[in-house]
């Protein structure tokens, strides 16, 4: 009797080793569900943008409005705060935002792309190019004094649409170009936290950064005493928060502070997880163990303890702020009315903004990786050439969400305020629509992919085909 064929194709070459290929798997899984959270999140912004904007420019534009300026209180008596819920928004929510950007700038510093300088040194550039560029540009455009302050606007890349937009490319995108605009975002992130802190951080109250400094050394102390509940790190990072808003420092900062403190080293790793779960395997099958029950919990803390804090952390919460908090962000702070001239301080600031995303970023970029190719401080990743980098940096042009939440600290009046969120939505527009034709006209699709389906075809004939006669040889 034969043996049935395998109804499954093996998933790795007959050469391949199976557990160094598991690994290599493993290791890679976080960043493609990265990728692939980010680019699904780009269309739930895109949505929620555009509904922002609907809703600005229709007859239920007085309600969209008073709806995010409706007073909402948390706490009890005279330890109630009171703010708008577009305050709790901007400065509640978004401080989560910026703690699991904390999170990703630790990790990537710790292993990831900007771990090496080498490999970090061409991200670096090009996302150092990619601030300057666009600041100058603005400043060029808008001088005076009442305009002259968003010069911190266009600077920073949105990773979500970025990379929804690479996404729409498709094969022609080659996945080093996805790690480099990665790298770069991540840089651009950092550098948006230092201008906001820096330059749109109001004068900073001693009793508040007291109680601030006061959380981080909680924070510092239960991570001395090896405290590894997430829950008990909670109350000290509410005081890092709190302390932040008192104390004049932007409160979405606290979240950074948090993340960059956050372990980003496993406590077992991968190799104690498994000798972890073989030893309550054995204590089973010898019946030394108190109970299933008992196993199964120091299986969970095996689990848990695989992986690092700081990992686990953007594996939680990375969903609900790409498709919660982003989104909410978007519904409360896109709505912009294009009606009437943008002219005065509006029209300026509209415009400086716009050609600070979409010229000045790939300009910059572009330039940057240049400058740093001609240095021989850095090369381009094998598979990527000047065709791939000018689409980089038409796709970092894309500023949305970072560029949106730094427009009304820049702008306090609304005037100005109104052109630099008119600046930004056509700025973005302009980037994301030029990336996406050029990328299209300048990117091909790999040669394996063209040849693919006639390669399958030829497999199914000869499948389906009954096999051809061979002749006899014989040996001369």
């Amino acid at each position: 009797m034969t043996a049935k064929p395998p109804t499954t194709l093996p998933e790795a070459p007959p050469e391949g080793w199976e557990p160094l290929i598991r690994i290599a798997r493993l290791a890679a899984r976080p960043l493609e569900r990265f990728l692939g959270i980010q680019a699904a999140s780009g269309i739930t912004l895109l949505v929620a943008a555009a509904v922002a904007l609907l809703a600005a420019n229709s007859r239920f534009a007085e309600v969209y409005q008073h709806f995010w300026h409706t007073p909402l209180t948390v706490g009890i008596g005279k330890l109630s705060f009171v703010r708008p819920l577009e305050w709790w928004v901007n400065d509640g929510l978004m401080a989560i935002f910026f703690f699991v950007v904390g999170l990703e700038i630790r990790r990537e510093i710790h292993h990831g792309e900007l771990s090496d300088f080498r490999r970090a040194a061409l991200p670096l550039f090009a996302a150092l190019g990619g601030m300057l560029a666009p600041a100058l540009l603005y400043l060029a455009f808008a001088r005076s004094p009442e305009t002259s302050r968003g010069w911190g606007v266009p600077m920073a890349t949105d990773i979500a649409f970025a990379v929804g937009i690479l996404a729409l490319l498709g094969r022609r995108v080659p996945a080093a170009l996805r790690v480099l605009l990665l790298a770069l975002a991540v840089i651009d992130d950092l550098g948006a936290i230092v201008v906001i802190a820096v330059a749109y951080s109001s004068g900073i109250q001693s009793a508040g950064l007291l109680l601030a400094l006061g959380g981080v050394l909680a924070i510092v102390t239960l991570q001395s005493l090896g405290v590894r509940a997430r829950i008990a790190y909670g109350l000290p990072a509410l005081v890092v928060w709190a302390g932040a808003v008192q104390s004049g420092i932007h409160p979405t900062i606290a979240g950074v502070v948090i993340g960059l403190l956050t372990p980003v080293r496993a406590w077992l790793g991968s190799d104690g997880f498994v000798r972890g779960i073989e030893r309550e395997l054995e204590g089973l099958r010898a019946g030394t163990q108190a109970g299933l029950g008992e196993a199964l919990k120091h299986v969970d803390e095996a689990r848990r303890e695989a992986i690092s804090p700081a990992e686990s952390l953007i594996d939680a919460l990375h969903p609900w702020v790409a498709y919660g908090i982003m989104p909410l962000f978007a519904l409360a702070n896109a709505g912009v009315r294009l009606q009437g001239p943008f002219d005065g301080s509006a029209g300026i600031v509209a415009t400086a903004t716009t050609v600070g995303l979409a010229l000045g970023k790939p300009l910059g970029v572009v330039g940057a990786i240049a400058l740093a190719r001609s240095l021989r401080i850095a090369t381009l990743p094998r598979g990527l050439g000047w065709r791939h980098v000018v689409v980089l940096g038409l796709v970092a042009g894309i500023g949305f969400t970072m560029a949106l939440f730094v427009a009304p600290l820049a702008f306090a009046a609304a005037s100005p305020l109104t052109g630099a969120k008119v600046g930004v939505l056509a700025g973005s527009g302009i980037s994301a629509v030029l990336a996406l034709g050029v990328g299209r006209l300048w990117l091909s699709v790999p040669r394996e992919e063209a040849v693919a389906p006639v390669v399958a075809e030829s497999a199914d004939a000869a499948e389906c085909s009954p096999p051809e006669p061979v002749a006899p040889t014989h040996d001369p």
